[in-house]
């Protein structure tokens, strides 16, 4: 981990050393943020490795930085709070944070999660496709009830054409049915699909996340004809898969 940067976002000065005292032993660079307006100043100037997020910030809340942080990048989040409550670890989970703990915490237990979530970070780009040699075709894609989905535009079509706004989240969940369409997925198995089998979330995430993602594309999400629930397995999807885009064949899944 020597070497990497990480963005310290707190408005406390007190939490802002200990974390910065914390990551030193870790021999990594720290860069700090009392506010919103602060912290995105740093990530337009800087990469980073990782960011640590509380929640309670000046001109903003956490959650505003990691919903435009997600919508771009897939830098790792462990927001860092004071306030133990299950609704905002959920709902920081879902908007992408890779991790939660809550203040005050233990200095192991903070860096346990911190080499935890840079592992996971880097077996995603050591496990990431290498780039094709020949360019991706922007067009090419998968159709499914309808709806039109293409990774290497990040895109998803709804079915009159207009773009359903998704979260990087979002489409890794989305992918990861398309690319096992009408095979039963248990919980465990989208886990290693969309984050690695080492991503240990609380237990509700995924079915909070299949959720939201039924709201944006069933046409009824109360009764889900796309995404279904396997009773005592996991959840499938029960559509069609066609690969659409110039050069490909008409492939039904």
């Amino acid at each position: 981990m020597v070497g990497k940067k990480v963005l310290v976002v707190d408005d406390d000065p007190k939490i802002r050393a200990l974390i910065r005292k914390c990551l030193d032993i870790e021999g990594l660079a720290v860069v700090e943020a009392a506010d919103v307006p602060s912290a995105f100043a740093q990530l337009e100037s800087e990469a980073f490795d990782l960011i640590t997020l509380d929640l309670h910030l000046g001109g903003g809340d956490g959650f505003d930085v990691a919903r435009q942080v997600r919508y771009s990048s897939d830098i790792p989040i462990i927001m860092v709070t004071g306030k133990d409550d299950v609704i905002d670890r959920v709902v920081g989970l879902e908007i992408g944070a890779d991790d939660y703990i809550t203040k005050p915490f233990h200095v192991r237990e903070f860096l346990a999660r911190v080499r935890s979530v840079l592992r996971r970070a880097e077996t995603r780009e050591r496990s990431a496709p290498a780039a094709p040699e020949t360019p991706a075709d922007p067009e090419a894609g998968v159709e499914f009830d309808g709806l039109i989905a293409r990774s290497e535009r990040l895109e998803l079509l709804d079915r009159d054409g207009t773009a359903i706004e998704l979260t990087s989240g979002d489409f890794k969940l989305l992918n990861a049915f398309l690319q096992n369409p009408k095979k039963a997925l248990s919980r465990e198995r989208i886990m290693d699909l969309i984050d690695g089998p080492e991503w240990n979330p609380l237990d509700r995430t995924i079915d909070n996340q299949v959720a939201r993602l039924r709201k944006k594309i069933e046409r009824d999400p109360m009764r889900p004809a796309l995404i279904k629930t396997v009773r005592g397995v996991g959840y499938i999807l029960a559509a069609d898969v066609v690969r659409t885009g110039a050069g490909a064949a008409s492939k039904r899944a």
